[in-house]
């Protein structure tokens, strides 16, 4: 799967999983749930045990079938690891312009913290793909509107504070997609082995971005 296509898989699914897990084992069998639930891209977070090897694992396992991406990424190195073992974007918690530039030159998605219209403005004229806009909590989907009446240009994906009760306005206001954490799967659901629980979590997620796009 090319770049394009990538992205296009991103946009259609409309939910990225953001994952933390304590092992290999345990993301792995809370992806199978995920993916019933119709969420097809997964990011694993580098704070991960063994991150590198769970996104080569994934890889493996998957093929193009589900998208993993390495989340949490602070700086170009691990940028680069991270796309050597399989990683199918990247994600940032902050500007860095160098993780868009190594991203650029691999043709991997990025997708780089902002929060500001000039760091916005600033990551999408550096080759930014999507705009992870995080905290998304303090200014809500409200905020997303504001941000692409100047900026109509971006691709925005809100993290941080995204939920059920929320996920179709932030749609509705213009979001490309959602990223969602622990509302959607969090170490105390993975430690229960509740996997029925996670897939009727993520199929929730998905009839809500729906939801938001008018369906």
């Amino acid at each position: 799967m090319n770049k394009p296509e990538k992205l296009n898989l991103i946009r259609q699914t409309g939910v990225i999983a953001i994952m933390r897990a304590q092992s290999s084992d345990q993301l792995i069998a809370a992806a199978d749930a995920i993916k019933a639930g119709g969420v097809r891209v997964i990011e694993v977070t580098m704070t991960t045990p063994g991150a590198l090897e769970v996104i080569a694992q994934a890889s493996e396992k998957y093929g193009q079938d589900v998208l993993f991406g390495a989340g949490s990424v602070l700086d170009a190195e691990t940028a680069r690891a991270a796309i050597l073992a399989g990683a199918d974007f990247v994600v940032a918690p902050t500007l860095n312009l160098d993780v868009i530039a190594l991203c650029n030159r691999y043709g991997v998605p990025v997708m780089p913290g902002c929060y500001t219209p000039t760091e916005m403005l600033t990551a999408w004229e550096a080759g930014a793909d999507m705009i992870k806009l995080f905290p998304a909590s303090v200014g809500g989907p409200d905020l997303v509107k504001a941000l692409l009446a100047p900026l109509p240009q971006l691709e925005i994906v809100p993290v941080g504070g995204v939920g059920l009760d929320n996920a179709a306005e932030f749609i509705a206001k213009g979001s490309a997609a959602l990223g969602v954490g622990s509302s959607l799967v969090n170490l105390k659901l993975l430690a229960s082995g509740d996997m029925d629980e996670l897939t009727r979590r993520a199929a929730s997620f998905v009839r809500e971005v729906k939801r938001g796009r008018g369906g």
